[in-house]
């Protein structure tokens, strides 16, 4: 296997496929890298080289792309500077809703998660006065 910026990629894929599980690299621009790298984007990872496997780890680091951990991290600062602003955002973000606009006063489930029904869930008999025990 493979090891790129920190993640395992899968030795029987296709390189232009593989690129794209680590984070921060998608389809287009794990494209960009290959030919940068001049890989066939056809080649297998159990395929290449170690001079590629150079080749592809040194254009994401002279490029400075923000990949794995470092992104996870800027994203997560986005994230506690919106909330710590108290901006409408962030607001949503600390109350787990959706911060994009979309609907929740139905669906939103994703981010709000199961149901939690509100009142009664069954409608208890009122109690009856029972006869008096003992007679008159």
């Amino acid at each position: 296997m493979a090891r790129i910026a920190g993640v395992d990629l899968p030795k029987d894929k296709r390189i232009d496929i593989a690129i794209a599980y680590i984070y921060g690299i998608g389809r287009t621009r794990g494209k960009q890298i290959i030919e940068e790298a001049q890989i066939s984007p056809s080649t297998r990872v159990k395929d290449l080289t170690e001079g590629e496997i150079g080749k592809i780890s040194g254009i994401i680091s002279s490029q400075e792309m923000k990949v794995e951990g470092d992104l996870r991290r800027q994203i997560q600062a986005n994230i506690r500077r919106l909330i710590d602003i108290g901006s409408y955002r962030g607001f949503r973000h600390r109350r787990n809703l959706p911060a994009r606009g979309q609907r929740t006063k139905t669906n939103a489930r994703t981010r709000r998660g199961r149901r939690k029904t509100v009142g009664s869930a069954r409608i208890e008999k009122p109690a009856t006065a029972k006869p008096a025990a003992g007679g008159k």
